[in-house]
C-alpha cells in the first residue's frame, strides 16, 4: 500500500486530496495534515466581510467529508520535512503538531511515499510594523482572508455605517498593506461592495472611500494588467478599473508602500521615493503573502531548507529560478509538472509553490524598497494545479516511476474571474472576465502577450448571479455531494 500525504486542506490540497482518493480507492492510503477544522470558500469571505453573508455559509467541518472518503485526517500543522529520513526511519517522514481532535500540542512523525506542499501562504501581517504580529492581524486594520477576519471586518464596517448615519464623516481605506502584497482582487472586491452597501444605506455622502495599492495602475492585479476584449473592441484593465472607480467616487494612490499602519493613520513610501500619510476611520489592508515556514533536513539531521524551499518559504519546483534580467524572463520559465528538482516524490500546488519570478514587472523606489505586485495562485489555477499533481502521483502510483506527470502550466492556464462589485438579485453586479494565459508569453502572443480572442470582459448584473451560483457550486463540489467530479475546477 502506497502513502500520499497531502499537507494543507484548502482550494488545491482538497482537490489534490480528494481526487487521489476517488481514483485510488481502498488500495492506497491518502492522509491529509491540515490545522484547520472547517473548509473555507474564501472568494465569498468579502460578502461575510459587508455582513451579506453569514460565516456559516461560507464554512463547512472537513472530519465528515474526509471520513465519507475513507481519507485519513489529521487536523495538525506540518512543522518539517524528512525526505530522506533518519536513523529511525527508512522512509521519508514529515513531523506534525495536532491542533485540533483532542491531541494538541501532541507531535508525531508521519511516513509517507508521495508528499503534496499545499499548505497555503503565511499571512504575514507582521512583514509591516502595525498591521499585525506574525501571521495575526493587529489593532488598526481589519482582514477578508479568513472567515473569522472577515465577520470582524463586517462587525467594524457596520459601526463605521453606524457613526455615519448619525452624521459623521467617516474615512475608509481599502487595499494592500505592503509593497510585495498579492491578492489584489479579493481588497478590490471589497471596496467596490463597500461603495455600494453605503449607497443602500443612504450614506454614501458621509463616506470618503480611498484604494491604496503597490499595483503600478489599476488592473495590474500582478499579472501585469490584460488587455481584454469587449463587445468587439479591446480594452485595457487600467481602462475598466479607472472608470469603476471614477464612476463611484473612489479614490486611489497606486505604487505605494505601507511603511508603518497606527492607530488611524499610516505612512507610506511612492515607487518615486516620496513619502505620506493617510489617515483613516476603517482600513482593510492585505497582508503579504510568504510559505508557512517549514524547516527540512537530511538523513544526518542537517538542515536543508534552503534546498527545498526559497528564502520567502515557498516550495522549490520544476521552474527556473536564474536570476536573470527581466529582460530574459519567458514563460517557459514556470513550472510544468510541480515536482521538487531533488525529491521527485514531493510536489507542491496552489500557493505554496514558489513562482520563479513576479508577472509584473519588478519595480524598486531609490531607497530600494520593492513595489511590485507578487503572482496570484489562488482560485481556479490552485485547484488546477492541484489535480493535475494528484494526476501525476496517480500515475507513478499505477505505473511507476516512468508514469507520465501531468502538465499544468500557468503560462498555458487560463482562469476565469468573477469579481462582485455589490451584490443584490436586482442590483448586484459583478465583472466577469477570462484571461489566456495567466503568465503573458509574449513569443506566442507579441504585443499583449495574450490571446486576446479569449482574454475578455463584461459587467452587469448576470455576473452577479453567476458569481452567486458559483459560490453554491463549489462548495457543493468541496462536499463530494454526486456527480461533485464532473464541475470543473
Amino acid at each position: 500500500m502506497t502513502r500520499v500525504v497531502v499537507m494543507g486542506g484548502g482550494v488545491a490540497g482538497h482537490t489534490a486530496a480528494t481526487f487521489l482518493k476517488k481514483w485510488l480507492g481502498d488500495a492506497h492510503e491518502v492522509i491529509v495534515v491540515t490545522p484547520n477544522s472547517h473548509w473555507n470558500w474564501i472568494p465569498s469571505n468579502i460578502w461575510v466581510g459587508v455582513g451579506r453573508m453569514n460565516k456559516e455559509q461560507v464554512l463547512f467541518p472537513l472530519a465528515p467529508i474526509y471520513a465519507k472518503a475513507g481519507i485519513d485526517y489529521r487536523q495538525s500543522k506540518a512543522l518539517s520535512i524528512h525526505p530522506e529520513g533518519d536513523e529511525q526511519h527508512e522512509k521519508p517522514f514529515i513531523t506534525i503538531e495536532y491542533t485540533g481532535q483532542n491531541k494538541e500540542g501532541q507531535s508525531e512523525e508521519l511516513e509517507y511515499d508521495y508528499l503534496i506542499n499545499a499548505t497555503g501562504p503565511k499571512l504575514n501581517f507582521g512583514a509591516t510594523p502595525g498591521l499585525g504580529k506574525g501571521s495575526q492581524i493587529g489593532e488598526h486594520t481589519v482582514s477578508v482572508c479568513t472567515a473569522d477576519h472577515a465577520l470582524h471586518a463586517s462587525r467594524e464596517l457596520q459601526e463605521i455605517f453606524n457613526k455615519a448615519r448619525r452624521g459623521e464623516k467617516q474615512k475608509i481605506l481599502v487595499g494592500t498593506g505592503h509593497g510585495t502584497c498579492t491578492c489584489q482582487g479579493a481588497a478590490f472586491e471589497y471596496i467596490l461592495n463597500i461603495e455600494h452597501e453605503a449607497r443602500k444605506a443612504g450614506i454614501r455622502d458621509k463616506v470618503d472611500i480611498k484604494w491604496i495599492s503597490n499595483e503600478p495602475y489599476l488592473g495590474d492585479f500582478g499579472m501585469d494588467g490584460m488587455h481584454l476584449g469587449s463587445m468587439g473592441y479591446v480594452m485595457s484593465a487600467k481602462l475598466l478599473g479607472e472608470s469603476l472607480f471614477a464612476e463611484r467616487g473612489i479614490h486611489w494612490l497606486l505604487d505605494a508602500h505601507v511603511n508603518e499602519v497606527q492607530e488611524g493613520k499610516l505612512s507610506y513610501e511612492q515607487i518615486d521615493g516620496s513619502e505620506g500619510e493617510e489617515a483613516f476611520d476603517f482600513a482593510m489592508l492585505i497582508p503579504p503573502f510568504s510559505g508557512v515556514g517549514l524547516k527540512a533536513y537530511d538523513k544526518a539531521g542537517e538542515e536543508i531548507t534552503d534546498k527545498l524551499f526559497l528564502p520567502n518559504g515557498f516550495m522549490k519546483v520544476d521552474a527556473d529560478y536564474s536570476a536573470k534580467p527581466y529582460a530574459e524572463w519567458k514563460a517557459s520559465d514556470w513550472p510544468v509538472t510541480y515536482h521538487n528538482p531533488d525529491y521527485g516524490n514531493i510536489f507542491a500546488a496552489g500557493i505554496a509553490f514558489a513562482p520563479p519570478h513576479p508577472i509584473s514587472k519588478p519595480r524598486k523606489s531609490p531607497n530600494g524598497t520593492m513595489i511590485t505586485p507578487m503572482p496570484p495562485r489562488t482560485g481556479m489555477p490552485s485547484g488546477t494545479i492541484g489535480k493535475a499533481v494528484a494526476h501525476s502521483i496517480k500515475n507513478l502510483i499505477l505505473n511507476g516511476e516512468h508514469g507520465p506527470l501531468r502538465s499544468a502550466s500557468m503560462a498555458e492556464m487560463g482562469a476565469i474571474c468573477v469579481a462582485s462589485a455589490g451584490t443584490g438579485f436586482k442590483a448586484g453586479q459583478a465583472i466577469s472576465f477570462t484571461v489566456y494565459p495567466i503568465v503573458k508569453d509574449f513569443e506566442k502572443y507579441p504585443g499583449t502577450g495574450r490571446d486576446t480572442g479569449r482574454t475578455y470582459g463584461e459587467i452587469g448584473v448576470s455576473g452577479h448571479w453567476i458569481k452567486y451560483l458559483l459560490h453554491h457550486i463549489f462548495i457543493y463540489k468541496a462536499k463530494l455531494h454526486p456527480g461533485w467530479t464532473l464541475i470543473p475546477e
